[in-house]
């Protein structure tokens, strides 16, 4: 079976005082999430707003990522099968479907 289809995404970055944080928001057509990740400048350290827009997107992207692993285990139980032997269970247990 071929499969063929779009999901949007939305990358907000907001710096104020030397803290950036970002929102992702993913759009499946089916599901809406929105991951949050923040980076935020040492005092000690020069501001380069560019490694805290990196670092912040990075920490949101990768709450975006078990959010959705945490989506696709829930319908994948719905489904009635399981994920392979080894495969790492997804943090926490809120299966929160957007």
């Amino acid at each position: 079976m071929s499969h063929t289809t779009e999901w949007k995404t939305h990358i907000y970055l907001f710096e104020e005082d030397r803290t950036t944080k970002v929102r992702v928001e993913l759009d499946t057509g089916t599901a809406k999430l929105t991951g949050h990740g923040t980076a935020r400048c040492s005092p000690t350290d020069a501001d380069v707003p560019e490694i805290g827009d990196e670092l912040a997107a990075a920490r949101a992207m990768e709450d975006l990522g078990a959010q959705l692993k945490r989506l696709a285990y829930g319908d994948m139980e719905d489904a009635g099968t399981r994920p392979r032997a080894g495969t790492p269970s997804p943090a926490g247990s809120d299966w929160t479907h957007g």
